[in-house]
Formats: structure tokens, sequence, C-alpha cells
């Protein structure tokens, strides 16, 4: 059985955020992103159901219309073709892990 230390896959740069594919099957993504403060994810849409979790840090996060802080050990979902992207802008580096799943056509 395969395990993932977080301590030791929070990585940083400078340039831009890092992301780190910790998981990669039809049934479920997991990926990390790492942030200095300043960097960003810009909101997007995909046909994916994802649920964000915030590993580190403090920053904000934007669902839909909504924005909104966020911090350590809090989980934020969003349903597919929904905007959805995050700041380090609280003076904060934040790590995020985003678990995607498919959605079932009907």
């Amino acid at each position: 059985m395969k395990t993932y230390d977080l301590k030791k896959l929070v990585t940083f740069k400078k340039e831009n955020l890092t992301r780190e594919m910790l998981f990669d099957s039809p049934e479920m993504r997991v990926a990390l992103m790492c942030l200095e403060p300043g960097q960003k994810l810009t909101p997007h849409k995909a046909p994916l159901r994802l649920m964000m979790y915030v590993v580190e840090g403090k920053g904000t996060f934007t669902v839909g219309d909504e924005k909104f802080t966020a911090d350590e050990k809090t989980c934020i979902p969003c349903d597919p073709m929904v905007p959805h992207g995050f700041e380090a802008d609280k003076g904060d580096k934040l790590v995020v892990m985003a678990i995607v799943t498919p959605v079932e056509s009907e």
C-alpha cells in the first residue's frame, strides 16, 4: 500500500505555484498545490466534481460568484462546471489538496 507524507511533498517555487499529482486514476485524481504569498490559481471550470482541502496556510477561495477566506483543515466542495480557484493573499504560504472525481452521466 502506498502512503504519502505530505510534509515531504510540500515544495514552493518563487516563480509559480507547484503542483504534485499524488494519485491519478479514471475514478479519482488527487493533486497537491503549493503557493507562495501572492500566487494564485485563476478561477476556471472543469466537468468534474471537486473537493479542495486546505492543508496549510490561509487564502481566498472562489467558488462560483462567492469569494471567502479559508484556512487549515477546511474543505470546500465544488460542483462540475462551476468556476473555482484560490489565492495566497493573506500573507501566508498556502497548500491545497484537490480531490477530483468524474461526474456520472445520467
